[in-house]
């Protein structure tokens, strides 16, 4: 066999078996393109699974949880206006007192004394009053020496007023009903003026006090209702706002608040830990979309809503946040179908499958 037919042989076997591969993997490839999906890039390629909710309107409560503490209505260190040794301690310590009651006394035994010579003095000086008038009804004396007569008197009860009021210095007494605390002195001890006694305490009503973050700042009024725990008592109980302070602390951005706890049995006291639960805002009939729904871009925030089985981004202006909720003032209404799932999925036109919460 010469070289000519032996090449001749090898382009023909090499001629058939190409032909075999044309014809066994075209038709593959075929059938490849075939079982791709219809449509091009983008939201054709295929319907997402989404979840959404439909738009009703709701009750939405902005609720604020914050820690506060119980604050006395009034309350006091007792210390006498006036220096002395103590004589008398006539209160028990813990005890309800009333105002006006006397709790202790220093030595006031010299002023009692002038109190009661000038007092033995008032009838004689009214006799001489009475001596003066009637003389001169009979035209035995003049005016002048009834005017002198009467001053005289009036003199002395005012000296007796004096004598009174040191008496009162020497005296400590309750400015309002509450409850003393522990006694800081003994019978005998010497105290000035600014030695402590005790401390009264009005605990009935307290005062609940806490902070709130400054955006909250002139948005409360006084009668706002809250309810209020304190440390170790989960008994929930009721106080009203009734004031605020005058200014946001520059340190804190926060802004103080007092509300009333009427405390009629008496089994809070001051100075206690409280949790509070404060309803700062509240609204009806409004529209509201869970928080993941919201997408933010550039600034603008918006939604994918549901329409003929495709999402549509609408912007809308957001109001109140709560812990799960957004309020919604502009961009939905009644009834539009908001996506809650898969948002960052979604392009405008994107086909979708909706299961509605």
């Amino acid at each position: 066999m010469n070289k000519l037919t032996k090449w001749g042989i090898v382009g023909a076997v090499t001629a058939g078996l190409a032909a075999l591969a044309i014809h066994t993997f075209v038709p593959q490839q075929n059938e490849e393109l075939s079982a791709a999906p219809a449509g091009g890039r983008g939201g054709g390629a295929g319907a997402l699974n989404v979840r959404a909710v439909v738009m009703g309107e709701q009750s939405l409560t902005d609720g604020l949880y914050v820690s506060g503490s119980l604050v006395p209505d009034e309350e006091v260190s007792l210390t006498f206006e006036t220096a002395g040794k103590i004589t008398e301690i006539l209160f028990r310590e813990g005890s309800q007192v009333a105002k006006g009651d006397l709790l202790a006394k220093i030595n006031d035994a010299p002023l009692q004394a002038q109190l009661r010579r000038q007092q033995a003095q008032v009838k004689l000086m009214q006799d001489r009053v009475y001596r003066a008038k009637a003389l001169l009804a009979k035209e035995a004396v003049s005016q002048e020496a009834v005017q002198e007569a009467e001053a005289n008197l009036q003199a002395l009860q005012a000296d007796i007023d004096g004598v009174k009021a040191q008496i009162a210095q020497k005296e400590l007494r309750a400015p309002f009903d509450g409850v003393i605390g522990l006694r800081q002195v003994s019978t005998g001890a010497y105290v000035t003026t600014t030695t402590p006694v005790a401390t009264l305490t009005k605990n009935r009503p307290l005062k609940v006090e806490f902070s709130v973050p400054e955006r909250y700042a002139g948005t409360l009024e006084p009668g706002t209702e809250l309810t209020f725990t304190a440390e170790g008592d989960l008994t929930p109980r009721d106080a009203k706002v009734y004031a605020f302070d005058s200014r946001v602390d520059s340190d804190t951005r926060t802004y103080t608040v007092r509300a009333l706890y009427a405390n009629t049995d008496g089994k809070l006291v001051p100075g206690r830990y409280v949790n509070v639960n404060l309803t700062t805002r509240h609204y009806d009939k409004t529209l509201a979309v869970p928080s993941e729904a919201i997408v933010s871009e550039m600034g603008i925030d918006k939604v994918f809503v549901c329409r003929n089985g495709k999402a549509e981004p609408v912007e809308i202006s957001k109001g109140l946040r709560t812990d799960a909720q957004v309020q919604v003032l502009k961009g939905l209404s009644v009834g539009d179908t908001v996506i809650t799932s898969g948002t960052m999925q979604l392009r405008k036109g994107q086909r979708v499958v909706v299961a509605v919460n």
